[in-house]
């Protein structure tokens, strides 16, 4: 597979650590000098950009948080005016406010080039048509993706998110060949593709996925149903957007774009970094931001680094496949559950499909966890005996694996919603 920028991302590791040092020491100073907040939070907590020595020192600043963003809403945290602001998104928040990020024409251009290498590490060429299944909007994935694989040279087709249907007809009529959707939608595309006997006429050979995470289960349950390469892709909104990693086919983690982000793992309780090969939370600092310049940013997402020569022939370093978010992990009956803990269990049980709700209740003051699931063949409801092996064989692989005892549903196929967009798979009933 081609590699966009080799300069960068075949750097030897003591060159990149270079380029870090020097632009983390311009990015400080330049968040201190332009964005009021930073500068209030630094000089409270004793530290500037003069303590920048080596990478290391970034440990000595305090952590950046979601809920910061939004009391700042919407242009607190913007180090530039408005009248170099080119580009406006955000993303939703559950108390009513929005997470607003700018781009300046600089921002962009850095953000095209992150996707760009992005997309032909996950196998995209000028060759391609490309259908963008995400949504467009103040959703960032849709014009991320769409501005890399142009970058590259591959024809994209901006179909949006939703009409399944119509995206199945103008996948089949334009002979697209890569996909870029979160992992859920591509599983509910192929169940319409099946349905409407399209499956024959498509071509498709690459999935660039994101927007949600997924396990190696639902990746394997794609590439079987669409026959393509399937990899994963990283990015927030408040970074930048998709584009800060992105798998290759050799599937051994997502390729950081080194040069423009500075990655840390903590401990999501006490906040202390882990070293390589831990898993923790996520930290993301950026680098060259101008309009939103970013220090030490809680992503919540669950990961870990690993660092060496990959055998695509990149050397920058890797984040492991998201585990989960530290705030969607689910505490049930004091046992900490991750929801990728089940998928991974359902997603590899012959029987069953890919759609799944998890659903927590408390009945008694006790917790109670029950697992929706669609089984794959509805005939199958009509054999008892055969039904009852399935879900007490799946009720023991639950709970060998999340520690919990939980009550499987098992339903019939197209029974469940379907998402278009990032699937809410856990519905906890004992918020509000």
């Amino acid at each position: 597979m081609p590699i966009f920028n080799p300069e960068i991302e075949c750097a030897k590791e003591s060159d990149i650590a270079s380029l870090q040092l020097e632009r983390l020491k311009a990015s400080v100073q330049y968040a201190y000098d332009h964005v009021a907040h930073v500068r209030e939070k630094c000089d409270a907590a004793h530290v500037g950009p003069g303590d920048i020595h080596k990478l290391s020192d970034i440990q000595k600043f305090p952590f950046t948080v979601k809920d910061e963003m939004r009391e700042a809403y919407p242009y607190g945290l913007f180090a530039v005016p408005m009248r170099d602001i080119v580009r406006l998104h955000a993303s939703s928040g559950t108390t009513g406010r929005h997470t607003v990020v700018g781009y300046t024409r600089k921002d962009l251009d850095i953000w095209t080039e992150c996707v760009a290498r992005v997309a032909s590490a996950g196998g995209a060429t000028a060759d391609d048509i490309a259908q963008i299944s995400f949504g467009y909007g103040l959703f960032t994935g849709g014009f991320g993706l769409h501005y890399g694989l142009e970058k590259i040279g591959a024809a994209v087709v901006p179909v949006s998110s939703g009409n399944t249907q119509r995206q199945i007809n103008l996948m089949r009529d334009f002979g697209s060949t890569v996909l870029v959707s979160t992992p859920s939608y591509a599983l509910y595309m192929a169940e319409a593709a099946e349905q409407m006997d399209a499956m024959k006429d498509i071509k498709l050979r690459v999935g660039l996925f994101g927007g949600e995470g997924s396990t190696e289960e639902m990746r394997a349950a794609i590439e079987k149903k669409w026959g393509m390469l399937a990899t994963e892709n990283y990015g927030l909104s408040e970074i930048i957007g998709p584009g800060v990693a992105g798998e290759c086919p050799e599937k051994c983690g997502m390729h950081i774009a080194e040069d423009h982000f500075l990655l840390e793992i903590i401990n999501p309780e006490t906040g202390e970094v882990l070293p390589d090969g831990e898993w923790g939370e996520l930290v993301i600092t950026t680098l060259t931001r101008e309009a939103v310049p970013m220090i030490r940013y809680r992503t919540r997402d669950i990961s870990c680094i690993m660092r060496g020569k990959c055998a695509c022939g990149r050397t920058s370093a890797r984040i492991a496949k998201i585990r989960g978010r530290s705030d969607d992990m689910l505490i049930v009956r004091g046992v900490n559950i991750f929801p990728s803990q089940i998928e991974s269990v359902l997603m590899s049980t012959p029987g069953i499909g890919p759609h799944y709700e998890i659903v927590v209740g408390r009945e008694k003051f006790l917790d109670t966890l029950e697992v929706k699931v669609e089984l794959s063949d509805a005939s199958l409801l009509e054999r008892f005996s055969e039904l009852e092996r399935l879900r007490e064989r799946i009720r023991s692989r639950l709970k060998s694996t999340i520690l919990v005892d939980a009550r499987v549903t098992l339903v019939e196929p197209s029974t469940l919603k379907r998402f278009e967009g990032k699937a809410q798979r856990v519905t906890d009933l004992r918020k509000g």
